[in-house]
Formats: structure tokens, C-alpha cells, sequence
């Protein structure tokens, strides 16, 4: 009779530190799945245009257009998993910028920036490419659309300083020709320079307000 309570008992533990298990096993899970939620965070507005990469030799060869070098200053508007400010760093020792509006997407860029050995040369943002300051920007690239040109068109030309380089893959200024032109493949690639005088051959079009200040970047040796 003892055997028999003595054997009810250990079962009834064992049982106990099953629950036991279950219980940290689900807390775990559930811990998991709430991680996963906050990292796949929605961005703070609609995207304006869906993201595609760009091919990493339409890339390369942006970065060649805009004669990039160790003392530029890339910044990538739309810059979605980093690839351009990150090749910038890696190719040709320049610094980057990415600003991104996908919070998912900047937390990728910063990865990647680590795994290709460049974050201490590359900083990616979650921000709206709108409101991003650019005045430290030398070289400037692009992705975007026809209609993201054209509202983009006034804010290039009135923070960025002359001299400065615009690269944009497949879409053009409609008012502003482009300094040289290049194909890649099936994309089409366009460069402008920055002159002076040139904020104020806006046609018409609205200055955008100066932003908050952007980052601060050291210049490289």
C-alpha cells in the first residue's frame, strides 16, 4: 500500500513538472512571436513606391557614373536594404547615408552594413526621403518614379551644394537634362551636376521647407 502512494506521488510530480514545461515552453513562443511583430514594424506612412533592389551591377555602375571617391559623401534616397551606401564604402572608401521610410528595411541595411564590414562608414535611417536633410550630401542616388522626379526636382536643387552629383536608375528630370547617360543591361542610368545658381531655376516649381538636421558625419581621412 505504501509502494502504491509512494508511486501516485512521483507520478503526480512528474505530471506537475510536464505542466511546468508546457508552461515556459508557450511563454517562449509567445515571446517569439511578439519579437517577430515588433520587428516586421509597419512604416510610419504608405510608401510612396514599391521596393525593388537594384541589380548589383546597375549599382556598381551608378556609383561609377557619379565618378564616386574616399571623399564623398553617398546618400541614397529610398535606400531599402542598403546595398548602394554600402558598395559606396566597400568599393570606393566613400561614406553613406541611407534614408528609408520601412523600418524593416533599415534594420536589414544595418545588418547587412555589419556583415559587410562598412557600418562604421555607412548609417542608415528610418525617415521620409521628403523631409531628410541632404545638405552634406556630395553624391545623391536614386530609384524612384516618374512622378517622385518630379517632386523631388526642387529639393535637390535647393540643398544640394554645386558640385554635387545626382545619379538616378531609369527615371529622368523632365526639365532638367541630364550630363551624361548610360546603359546597363536593359536600365537606363542618367547624371546631373549640381551648378551654381541652379536653386534658383526651379521653374516655377515650390521650395520645399529645410528639415531637421541630418546626421553629422566625420570627413574621411
Amino acid at each position: 500500500m505504501i509502494r502504491v502512494i509512494r508511486e501516485t506521488r512521483e507520478l503526480c510530480e512528474s505530471v506537475s513538472s510536464m505542466k511546468s514545461g508546457l508552461t515556459l515552453v508557450a511563454t517562449a513562443l509567445i515571446a517569439a512571436v511578439s519579437g517577430a511583430t515588433a520587428a516586421t514594424q509597419a512604416p510610419a506612412r504608405t510608401p510612396d513606391i514599391h521596393y525593388t533592389p537594384t541589380r548589383q551591377n546597375v549599382a556598381e555602375a551608378m556609383l561609377t557614373l557619379a565618378g564616386v571617391t574616399n571623399t564623398d559623401v553617398v546618400y541614397d534616397l529610398g535606400s531599402g536594404d542598403g546595398r548602394l551606401p554600402i558598395l559606396a564604402a566597400q568599393l570606393h572608401g566613400a561614406r553613406g547615408v541611407g534614408i528609408e521610410i520601412n523600418p524593416t528595411l533599415v534594420e536589414t541595411a544595418r545588418i547587412n552594413a555589419k556583415e559587410a564590414g562598412v557600418s562604421d562608414r555607412v548609417i542608415f535611417m528610418e525617415g521620409d526621403l521628403f523631409e531628410a536633410n541632404i545638405s552634406q550630401a556630395t553624391v545623391v542616388t536614386l530609384y524612384l518614379s516618374t512622378s517622385l522626379m518630379r517632386q523631388i526636382e526642387g529639393k535637390l536643387k535647393s540643398e544640394l551644394r554645386p558640385g554635387s552629383r545626382i545619379v538616378s536608375h531609369q527615371f529622368w528630370f523632365q526639365g532638367w537634362p541630364a550630363d551624361r547617360t548610360t546603359r546597363v543591361d536593359a536600365s537606363e542610368l542618367f547624371l546631373w551636376t549640381v551648378r551654381p545658381g541652379v536653386s534658383d531655376l526651379l521653374l516655377g516649381a515650390r521650395r520645399l521647407p529645410l528639415a531637421r538636421r541630418g546626421p553629422r558625419l566625420a570627413r574621411p581621412d
